[in-house]
């Protein structure tokens, strides 16, 4: 529902995951094994001896010494950079616009999203089953027509609500989602709980 890669993400969340977890098996057989030490330290040694090699292939004025020593700190800097701007990037597929008709007559319609939000906590007013709920706007992925926005509908029960009846609520709302803004919508319904459902009363019979 938004504009990030999700193949691209879970690879990257795995590789990422692989390594730290490597990371930390290979401190911990380092702190426990002497042999294990003994190899990081000939590792460690043999870094250093390269490095310095290559630092002596391109030489340069004092203080700096290499121009290595200012390519890997920039390449780190660049990559940074990289990293800033792609999740800068991410998730961009929210929006505040529920829905948009472009009329070439009687002109542009948009609906915010607030406005079906502040419908939807009127419409639970009084509600004895739901305690809270959002509503939140997406585009849908590769998408350029704002009008066709998927919806993402959160009820928060409250306790000892029955999950039929909340479910009921959620059906109602959607359907009272779609006549308000005259076409049929993607909405996807999340019934959970939160700190208004802890901090509410449990909801009691009779």
């Amino acid at each position: 529902m938004n504009n990030t890669n999700r193949a691209m993400n879970r690879t990257f969340l795995a590789l990422t995951g692989v390594i730290l977890i490597g990371a930390g098996i290979l401190a911990a057989a380092a702190g426990l094994n002497a042999d294990v030490r003994t190899g990081w330290s000939a590792a460690a040694g043999s870094a250093l001896t390269a490095w310095q090699a290559l630092r002596d292939t391109a030489p340069s004025p004092e203080p700096v010494g290499s121009w290595w020593s200012l390519a890997a700190p920039a390449v780190l800097l660049l990559g940074a950079l990289i990293t800033i701007l792609w999740l800068a990037r991410q998730g961009g597929g929210r929006t505040r616009t529920a829905a948009r008709q472009d009329d070439a007559e009687l002109g542009d319609t948009a609906v915010e999203i607030s406005y079906l939000a502040a419908a939807v906590e009127a419409a639970l007013e009084g509600n004895r089953s739901v305690v809270g709920s959002s509503l939140t706007a997406w585009r849908r992925r590769g998408s350029k027509n704002t009008a066709r926005t998927s919806l993402r509908l959160t009820l928060q029960a409250r306790r000892g609500a029955s999950p039929r009846e909340v479910a009921d609520v959620a059906e109602d709302l959607v359907s009272a989602i779609d006549a308000l803004l005259g076409h049929r919508n993607d909405v996807l319904v999340r019934i959970g709980t939160g700190t208004r459902t802890k901090l509410a009363r449990a909801l009691r019979a009779g």
